[in-house]
């Protein structure tokens, strides 16, 4: 052998080349093994998963956190699924030690074969190895952290523990991490409510999550789909009769809501709480928020509104495209034009946006997101006269197959719900849409009430010893050249308690302040939450030109509903962690007393007089019921229009306006607008509960002639009349008169 080399020198070359390469390779694993990383990753492995905001009955509202992440332990997982995901990515999983050398041998054949499709080889475990520590740069350093690591991985963890954190942990498209996340952002349904098409889906993903993404790229997501259908057939795991029906059947893939979702200025509030809370990791550790709202009931305000205002809308003149583009003629550069236009205005919600494609005398053919062709005729067409081809409109459905021209409302408007016993919020909806507008009008505009703060004024005089016969003059007031008027027009010489607010006469509410005097009217209303600073120290507090928000009228309209127990409006119930262990537990603030039970009582009294006979008497008429509360408001101009009340168990206040203040419309009031968006909610609500009117107090009223008064000031010691002559006639339980 010796003289063999001696003769052939080459030869002893040809075999120490393999042997220095070994060496070598090995002082270069040697080198890169120290300097791989911990893997408390991965021993100790706690993924990021996102803020979860809820409903008190536990639907989702609100999700906060660059990842997407439903963490599933891997006993949950079903074993398809499991299975599918190794016959596409690891067929040998369980049996190498972190690299698959056949599979190496196997890519290298293909890849010489064919460079133009290549192939990978990385195990399950240098995926994970890759995901968790490293880059997706194409070097052979990397790729040799990679082998290394995942060599370190398999002797460290078990296969089990391997795939449960693989199967959780890796990018899927559509912030979607993990494949539970990604069973319900593509297609809304858990693990074990997939389908053998939808698992072949997901499972085909970790090739390329982006260029795959299902709702980016269908016709891609489909191919890729189908040939792991293939591969699934070709091992046994599915039957050519399963392939076929999988095969054939369209993907169903949900498309992410780009709009508002149910509750989003809500879950806005609850998010920068969690924020202050536990900083920056709340969006990483987890954590589920479950609130105090009731989602049915949300989700009725939120569709009261929105339909409210898009009636607004209808009435108003149309404003024309809200751009126009030059359209190619067709093939591919057409579709990306439009993808183009859906991406810079896209749905909100029921309000879709279309764009003309052609248009002549009898139609206008236009184009949806979601490629749907629909026209339009009749007025819309009178309507579209002078738009061209490439024009981006707004169209509303109306009826199967029906579409109307529409355009985004201008306006906003706020509802708030609440237990008037407890506080708890149950609906809070602070706009038209979050996308659009991230101010939440629920808690943070501060706008005139108008009418719909006469009660508190009235309330104020009913402590002095009124009652609902009191009379009060309602002939017209001037005071310099301050010369307010009725908003019907209508005067009379005098009215009742009950008759002015039922009819809202602001006459009568202006001479209850004159009566009480502004500052102590002023100061009385402050017990009712308001800002004592933010109401004006004159006579025009009788007619709401203070300021107030939406979530102040609610809670001071429950502390009718509450006895004279003023609420205070609290949303987070509970925090817990992502093994489900509470945090941290609300203790609900105390109610404070605002105004004795017999003063709530008796103001209450009034207030259904507005609901049976009066301004509100609509809100009776569409729920159908006879134990409610509350009043009309409508400022100057219509700016602003208000609908607040309650019942027994739930306050509510709507507000309907433009964020710069401007008339809504001469024929536009709080009766026409807001009220029926609190009858819709309270209709949810309300649902399935008995007629439950108030009862007085046990105490402190005496009732004559069917008419409830202050014990102390029943019979001639009660207020007769406000701002009327000595010679006006008196109400028959009282003779006192105040000027």
């Amino acid at each position: 052998m010796l003289k063999l080399f001696a003769q052939r020198p080459w030869l002893g070359a040809l075999v120490a080349l393999p042997l220095v390469a070994l060496l070598l390779g090995a002082i270069v694993a040697t080198f890169v093994w120290a300097q791989l990383p911990e893997l408390d990753a991965l021993t100790d492995y706690q993924p990021h998963q996102p803020l979860r905001v809820l409903s008190e009955d536990g639907q989702l509202i609100g999700e906060f956190g660059a990842e997407r992440r439903r963490f599933v332990p891997l006993k949950d997982i079903p074993k398809p699924l499991q299975d599918a995901l190794l016959a596409v990515e690891d067929s040998d999983f369980y049996n190498h030690s972190g690299i698959d050398f056949g599979g190496i041998l196997r890519a290298f054949g293909h890849n010489l074969l064919h460079p133009t499709r290549l192939q990978g080889a990385s195990t399950i475990t240098q995926q994970l190895a890759r995901n968790i520590y490293l880059t997706n740069r194409q070097t052979l350093w990397r790729k040799a952290q990679e082998a290394l690591l995942a060599i370190k991985i398999e002797k460290n963890l078990g296969k089990e523990q391997i795939l449960e954190i693989y199967m959780n942990q890796i990018a899927l498209g559509n912030k979607a991490y993990g494949f539970g996340a990604a069973a319900e952002r593509y297609f809304g349904k858990p693990l074990d409510k997939l389908d053998v098409g939808e698992i072949a889906m997901l499972v085909g993903l970790p090739k390329d999550p982006i260029k795959l993404n299902p709702v980016l790229y269908p016709e891609r997501a489909t191919r890729r789909q189908h040939v792991v259908l293939g591969r699934l057939q070709a091992v046994g795991l599915i039957s050519p009769e399963q392939a076929k029906a999988a095969h054939d059947k369209p993907l169903e893939v949900r498309r992410p809501k780009r709009l508002s979702g149910v509750a989003d200025h809500a879950a806005e509030q609850v998010r920068a709480e969690m924020v202050t809370r536990y900083g920056e990791e709340a969006y990483t550790r987890g954590l589920t928020v479950y609130t105090t709202l009731h989602y049915a009931e949300q989700a009725a305000a939120q569709e009261a509104l929105r339909h409210a205002l898009f009636e607004l809308e209808r009435r108003q003149p149309w404003r024309g495209p809200e751009t126009t583009l030059t359209l190619p003629d067709g093939g591919d550069e057409l579709d990306d034009a439009l993808d183009a236009a859906f991406d810079a205005q896209p749905d909100l919600g029921e309000l879709k946006t279309a764009v003309l494609l052609d248009m002549n005398k009898s139609a206008a053919e236009l184009v949806l997101a979601d490629g749907q062709k629909i026209t339009l005729k009749g007025s819309a067409l009178r309507a579209l006269q002078n738009a061209r081809r490439g024009a981006v409109l707004r169209v509303l459905e109306s009826g199967a197959g029906n579409w109307a021209l529409s355009q985004v409302p201008q306006a906003e408007g706020a509802v708030v719900t609440l237990d008037p016993a407890s506080g708890a919020i149950r609906a809070l909806v602070g706009g038209f849409d979050f996308a659009r507008n991230q101010f939440n009008s629920a808690t943070q505009a501060w706008r005139q009430p108008g009418s719909a703060f006469k009660p508190f004024i009235y309330s104020a005089l009913i402590d002095q010893g009124a009652w609902a016969g009191t009379l009060v003059s309602d002939q017209p007031f001037e005071q310099g050249d301050w010369a307010p008027r009725n908003s019907d027009g209508q005067y009379e010489e005098a009215l009742t308690l009950r008759q002015a607010l039922a009819k809202s006469k602001n006459m009568v509410t202006i001479r209850l302040v004159q009566a009480i005097g502004p500052q102590r009217a002023r100061a009385w209303t402050s017990r009712f939450g308001f800002d004592e600073a933010k109401q004006p120290l004159n006579l025009t507090l009788a007619l709401g030109t203070g300021s107030v928000t939406p979530l102040q009228m609610a809670q001071g309209y429950a502390a009718f509903a509450n006895a004279g127990q003023l609420p205070t409006a609290w949303l987070i119930d509970h925090v817990q962690d992502a093994q489900g262990i509470v945090l941290w537990k609300a203790d609900p603030p105390k109610p404070r007393t605002a105004v004795n039970a017999r003063n709530a009582f008796m103001t209450s009294q009034l207030l259904a007089a507005v609901t049976r006979e009066g301004t509100g008497a609509r809100a009776s008429a569409m729920l159908g019921r006879w134990d409610l509360y509350g009043k009309t408001g409508t400022t100057n101009d219509a700016v602003d229009a208000w609908f607040c009340g309650f019942q027994a168990t739930r306050a509510g206040a709507v507000w309907i306006g433009y964020p710069n203040p401007k008339s809504l419309g001469e024929r536009e009031s709080g009766g026409g607008l807001a009220l029926p968006v609190w009858a819709a909610t309270m209709a949810v609500a309300l649902r399935g509960q008995p007629n439950a009117t108030l009862t007085p107090p046990s105490e402190g009223l005496v009732q004559r002639d069917g008419e409830w008064f202050y014990e102390e000031f029943a019979g001639d010691l009660a207020i007769a009349r406000i701002g009327l002559p000595a010679a006006a006639p008196a109400a028959s339980a009282a003779s006192d008169a105040v000027d």
